[in-house]
């Protein structure tokens, strides 16, 4: 019986003319459409302005891609600066390589650069953005899968990952697919974020720790399973104890700001009103509109009951004179 097996592309880069198409980069790409996308529609609802997380994005991005290179290069510093490998390869993010915690650390240190210069709290942009970014995530580990790299261990179950690549110490044959599960991970992290948000109207930045303790519980077991070279501590790979840091740390900020700060932020961005302040005001304008008629009638009336009198004193005062 042949195995079933999930293929891997025979290259990850195709030519168009002189241009290279890289799949690593179009999953990139893709992915920060996706997450500034949903994370505009979540700012709207949360009573911001439309464009505003396009605007911080800009900052953010290149920030996180800078942070994710060198947080790869300097944890597999090996692979760039040991004997027989050029340096200048540490430069080739086309070639894979970024490391999810060093893009959030310097993509956040992006945004809270553009949220300040918009006067906007960095907690809320957080939580808004929060599932946009585990789906990003989902999207961009499909770029592994076109570099032939980042799998876990050999095994014949039918979804295992066929790898054909040589290169670079590559060993031909079978593996888990592990950034398939991180993938699939990465989506029902998305859709935690979204219902807990619904759920318990999350604020002050709970969202987007939510979502962090949540990637960091599946990337240490997924973590666990890879067989690609890394530095290990106390027999954990480094990763995975950098999952456990980070896990604490984002638990103990949900628990501190729960207590310090409870319930979701009533404005998250200068001179924009929330929707339920615009819908207060609206049904405030629409009272005063209703009330206006009935202050007119009444005047109205009272204008011709003082007419009338009028006239009814000025024909006594003739009659008296005639008589």
């Amino acid at each position: 019986m042949e195995l079933a097996y999930i293929p891997s592309p025979s290259r990850g880069v195709l030519y168009l003319g002189p241009i290279p198409l890289r799949g690593y980069a179009f999953c990139i790409i893709i992915g920060v459409f996706v997450a500034v996308w949903l994370g505009n529609k979540r700012w709207i609802a949360r009573g911001g302005r439309a464009g505003t997380v396009a605007d911080i994005a800009v900052w953010a991005v290149p920030f996180g891609l800078v942070g994710g290179r060198l947080y790869h290069v300097i944890t597999d510093y090996e692979l760039y600066f040991s004997e027989g490998r050029d340096w200048v390869d540490a430069f080739k993010v086309w070639e894979g390589g970024l490391g999810i915690w060093g893009a959030i650390a310097l993509g956040g240190l992006g945004a809270w650069i553009g949220a300040r210069r918009r006067g906007i709290p960095m907690p809320a942009y957080a939580d808004a953005v929060a599932p946009g970014i585990a789906f990003a995530q989902a999207i961009g580990r499909w770029g592994n899968w076109f570099n032939q790299e980042l799998y876990g261990r050999e095994t014949d179950v039918p979804w295992a990952v066929h790898i054909t690549s040589a290169a670079d110490g590559r060993v031909p044959g079978y593996y888990h697919p592990t950034f398939l599960y991180e993938s699939l991970w990465c989506v029902g992290v998305g859709f935690l974020v979204i219902w807990a948000d619904r759920r318990f109207k999350l604020g002050h930045g709970r969202a987007f720790a939510l979502y962090v303790a949540a990637y960091c519980v599946g990337r240490f077991w997924i973590e666990y399973m890879r067989v690609d070279e890394a530095h290990h501590i106390l027999g954990l790979r480094l990763n995975n104890w950098t999952a456990l840091l980070v896990l604490l740390l984002a638990v103990t900020y949900i628990w501190v700001s729960a207590r310090k700060r409870p319930g979701r932020e009533t404005e998250v961005e200068p001179g924009v009103t929330t929707p339920g302040e615009e819908a207060a005001e609206a049904q405030d304008a629409g009272d005063v509109r209703k009330d206006a008629p009935e202050a007119s009638d009444e005047t109205e009336a009272s204008d011709v009951k003082d007419e009338t009198e009028a006239s009814d004193v000025k024909d006594e005062a003739e009659s008296a004179r005639k008589g």
